[in-house]
Parts: structure tokens; sequence; C-alpha cells
């Protein structure tokens, strides 16, 4: 059954960052005497935070819940940069051996589940080389972005361009942009984070948006954390700390959606404050959707609106176009001088960092699938995908999956199942009501609403939106709905 028994896993993770490292410490540590490996494509562990070298790529929720509930975030900032989380992913992955599991430069695929030995194959590509791996179980930990390629942008006239152009995907090492004038276009996170980083050497920094999003300032370094590590133990103030923002966002979100009309007064007053007198509210800081329909942006201690107050950037509001050899033509008639320009316009989606998945040989198609639990894809045996929440820090989402799938793997080892598989039956599957997984009206979201699995208006399968209902979920709910269990062989 297991093949070549050196590269057979009871459960196989694909991606080392945040999900991966995650998902090993679950297994290694809920599912005792299960075999596993951790197979990354890159060079290092890290995932995103290895991947993106933009200047000022940071987090944008706290690192108390965007760090490991098992392992404390050890620094003060609250919202922290790139090369502190990769720092502490290392750490963490070498504290607890995690690291030693990793497989990198290992890169998947194609993964097909064998009804008949009731395990995955894998292929894998090493160093140039395929190579054959088999699994009893595997946890997707890849995202939902493609990082070789970005969303397409359709810029008009941008080969026109005489200067550089860049996309935050793909940063150039030595680029210098000191005295130069950068226009940045897109207005989410990439944009924001890169506008005060930017400007700290740029002559200009104009963030060219064709709609406005939500910016809302947060402290770098919590005072509620600062004073309870000072005064409590470590164990303990981490606990108040944590507790503390996870209950205030989810409140906020709650309002948000609740009452948009006073969250939109609540957002408008806080932005009006920290605006210069040269930049109206309106249009630039003026949505045309309600608080969290999109992912609010964060940034630390109001470092974006500090750039707008200093001059040193702007933001101007329109749409292009053309692209000229030095500038940037508005539809309004108003151009935007550039030496540098940055696609900030968002991400490809992506599934299972690209592999081929099939069932018996035939190809999976999860857009035409609905997620159960937002876990486990419809149709598809043995077999986690681990995605953030959209209105909290990608972790907690990637933790409540992890601990379902470790929930499932030991009713299996209980029971003495071999696989599991969601299954809807014809008549509930006519009956179900489809909407998007990821509840968010993004752009780059609404191009690829036919490649990201579905969720309905049913329980089990509706889209997750909360981490408290997560956790009870993973203890108390009814694993045989929406779940169906076999007896064939054995399993780990």
């Amino acid at each position: 059954m297991n093949g070549n028994a050196e590269n057979h896993y009871d459960v196989v993770i694909i991606g080392a960052g945040i999900s991966g490292i995650n998902a090993g410490y679950r297994v290694q540590t809920q599912c005792p005497g299960r075999s596993y490996a951790i197979l990354e494509s890159r060079n290092n562990l890290g995932g995103t935070w290895d991947f993106w070298k933009y200047p000022g790529i940071r987090s944008d929720s706290d690192l108390y819940t965007f760090g490991f509930p098992w392992r404390p975030w050890p620094e003060q900032q609250s919202i922290a940069d790139g090369p502190s989380i990769i720092k502490y992913l290392n750490d963490t992955a070498s504290m607890f051996g995690i690291d030693k599991k990793i497989r990198l430069r290992h890169k998947l695929l194609a993964a097909n589940w064998s009804s008949k030995a009731q395990q995955w194959t894998l292929t894998v590509e090493h160093d140039g080389e395929k190579k054959i791996y088999t699994a009893g179980y595997i946890i997707f930990g890849t995202g939902y972005y493609d990082y070789e390629n970005p969303l397409p942008a359709v810029i008009p006239g941008i080969d026109n361009f005489k200067g550089e152009v860049v996309h935050p995907q793909f940063w150039p090492e030595n680029l210098d942009y000191t005295d130069k004038k950068i226009v940045v276009i897109g207005s989410g996170a990439t944009a924001v984070t890169l506008l005060p980083a930017l400007a700290q050497k740029a002559a200009k920094v104009t963030m060219l948006q064709r709609t406005p999003t939500y910016v809302m300032s947060l402290p770098s370094v919590d005072n509620t954390g600062w004073l309870a590590h000072k005064l409590l133990p470590a164990w303990l103030a981490f606990q108040i700390v944590r507790v503390k923002f996870l209950v205030i966002p989810f409140l906020f979100f709650r309002l948000c959606r609740a009452y948009p009309n006073a969250a939109k007064r609540i957002m408008r007053r806080l932005t009006k404050n920290q605006l210069p007198d040269n930049v109206p509210w309106d249009p630039h800081f003026n949505p045309q959707y309600n608080p969290w329909e999109q992912r609010l942006c964060v940034c630390p201690d109001g470092d974006f609106y500090r750039a707008l107050q200093k001059g040193r950037a702007d933001v101007v509001t329109g749409h292009i176009k053309t692209v000229r050899e030095n500038d940037i033509l508005l539809e309004n008639g108003e151009s935007v001088e550039a030496d540098i320009v940055v696609t900030a316009t968002g991400l490809k989606i992506q599934l299972a960092g690209g592999a081929d998945i099939s069932v018996d040989g035939v190809m999976a198609e999860p857009g035409k699938k609905f997620l159960w639990r937002g876990v486990m894809l419809q149709d598809l045996p043995n077999a986690s995908f681990i995605i953030g929440y959209t209105n909290a820090s990608w972790t907690l989402g990637a933790d409540a999956t992890a601990q379902m799938a470790t929930r499932i793997l030991n009713h299996m080892r209980k029971n003495g199942y071999s696989s599991v598989v969601p299954r809807l039956s014809p008549d509930e599957e006519a009956s179900m009501t489809a909407a998007p997984m990821m509840n968010l009206k993004s752009t780059y979201l609404e191009r690829a609403k036919d490649l990201i699995p579905k969720s309905g208006d049913k329980a089990p399968w509706m889209a997750r939106s909360s981490y408290f209902r997560d956790m009870w979920d993973i203890k108390f709910a009814n694993l045989d709905d929406g779940l169906e269990f076999r007896r064939e062989g054995l399993m780990g």
C-alpha cells in the first residue's frame, strides 16, 4: 500500500508558512503517533513572509492573534514588520522540532486519490527531479494566491512609460527610488503599506486609486499588553491581551455589519481627524461600500496619514485614460508625473499552489464544489484546505481548520476508518443556494469566483465567519453531518 516506505506519511502538509507550521504542531501534539511531513516549494520556510520583499512589508493584523496561540508573540509590537515575523516563524519551528519535518524545494505538482489503495499519491518536483510521496491525508496550507503570477492589470498605455514599472510581488532587490516620483496604482493593503515606507526616501509618492478604501490607524504597541506584562505573569498577560484582540475586532465587525451607517460615521470622523487640510475626505476616503464589505486597511501609528501630513505623499482618485512617457493622464484631464510606477493591483487567486488534484484519475473542480465547514471540499477524500478568515487574522482561521482536521483524523483512527469525504445528495445540492466562500467584494475575489469553492446557505456548508463558533464546532459538531466515512484497509 505504501510504496516507498521512506516517502509515505500518515499526513502530508503542503506549504511551510504560518498555516503549515501551525498544522504541523497540531498534528504532532493532537495526533500522537502519526507520521507527517511538510512539503515546501521554496528555499525557506515562511510562505508569504519569506516571499514578499517590498519596502515596509508588515502584518495588517495584530500579532497576538496572528501569532500562534501555542507560542505567544514575544515582542511588544502588536503590528510587526516582515523580518520580525520571519524570525518568529523560524524560532518557533526550531523550538518545537517542526523544522525537522520540512522538506524544502519540494513543489507539489499533482495529487491523485486512489479509492482502491485508500491513499494519496503525490508527484513532487525536487531540484529538477520528480519524486513520489504517498499519504493517508493531505492538509493544503498553501494560501490562496499565485506566487508566480500577479493579478493581470489592464493599464492603458503602460508600454509607453519610459521609467521603471514594478509589481510588489516581484520587488527588485536593488531598486533605488531615492528622490524619485513614484505612483502606486491601487488602494489596498499593499498600497497603504508602501506609501509611507517609500515616502521616507522618495521625492513624492502618489497613491492613484480608482475607488477609495477605509484606512484605520492602530497603535503599533498595545498599551494593555505593555501594562499586563509589567504586572502579571507572562502566560496570563498574553491570554488577557489575546482575548482583547479576539473580542474587540469581532464586536467591531458585527457593528459594521449590523449598523453600517453608524460604522461609516465612525470611520469618517476618525479619518477626517488625521487628514491634512490639502487632502479632502471626499472623494479620496469616501468609499461607496460599507465598512467590512471589503477588508479594512490598517496603518500602524497612523503612518499612512503622517506621510500625507508631511507633504511627501498624496492621494489621487480617478480612472486612468493612458500612461505616457513620463506621467499618467486621467480621464478628468489631470496628470500625475512619475519616474517609477508600482502596480499594487491585487493578487491572482490559486488553490493548492496550482497543483493538479484528482480522484481516481478524474480532475477535481473546486469552483464547482461546496466546502464542508470551510475545511473540506465536497467529494474530495482525506483532504483539508486551510483558508483564513476575511474579518480576522489569518492564523485564527488556519488554527480552526487544523484543529478540525486533527479531530477528524482522531475520529477515523478511533473507529477504524480509512477515508472520509464530504457528500451532498443530489436533492440536497439542488436545494442549496450558493454563496461566496469569502464574503468580501474585493476585485481580485470577484475575478476568481469561478475558481473558489462555494459555501451554502445551510449548515454544515455555510461560510465560516466566527472563530468562536468554529472553536465550538471543533469540540462538539456532529462529524456524521455531511461527512461519509469508510472502512477499507487501515490508515496510519
